[in-house]
């Protein structure tokens, strides 16, 4: 059977000077990007999406570069919309995305709250099932909207216990169902 497969970007370059939509792929991310492009999951890909965010691109075209696959781009597959806060350092940012799924109704200062930014990521990812022939669909996106997915496929409420752990995982779910196989698990 055909999969979804829900991929987030692997580490990034960080850099407070530089809006964070133009944060790229650091020599940490490429690798296990890399390296996830030839693994077994991607074994079937025949189409591949992303994001327009520079690290999910970047992320895209390492993985369809096997496959001479060209990458699709849909703005609506990007992360949860930050812009009001811009960069914030680790800890302000762990715990402003607590307060974002704690509260998904709420904005936190200014930002998309994760009830509209799931909205959002499902409608994107259903109008690209919609385009997509046959074999396993790849979308390269973000860990909380891929999250926020996740919840909305599996009958969830929104709950960061589902988030993943670090930068650089994936799930899958059966693109006639779209149910989710598991949560999210490491490239490596």
């Amino acid at each position: 059977m055909p999969k979804l497969i829900i991929i987030s970007h692997p580490e990034v370059s960080v850099d407070p000077a530089v809006p964070i939509t133009e944060w790229g792929l650091n020599a940490v991310g490429r690798k296990r990007a890399t390296e996830f492009a030839s693994s077994e999951v991607l074994s079937n890909l025949t189409q591949i999406w992303t994001s327009g965010e520079r690290k999910a691109r970047e992320t895209a075209e390492i993985l369809a570069a096997p496959r001479a696959l060209p990458v699709n781009c849909n703005l609506s597959l990007g992360e949860n919309d930050r812009s009001a806060t811009g960069y914030l350092p680790r800890d302000d940012f762990e715990a402003a995305a607590d307060a974002f799924f704690a509260q998904p109704d709420a904005s936190y200062c200014g930002w998309e709250t994760a009830v509209e930014a799931q909205r959002r990521i499902h409608r994107a990812v259903t109008e690209v099932i919609q385009t997509h022939d046959a074999g396993d669909l790849a979308i390269a996106t973000h860990g909380a909207v891929g999250t926020l997915l996740w919840c909305a496929l599996s009958d969830c409420l929104i709950d960061r216990k589902y988030d993943q752990p670090s930068q650089g995982h994936f799930w899958q779910a059966d693109l006639a169902t779209l149910k989710p196989e598991s949560g999210w698990v490491s490239f490596t």
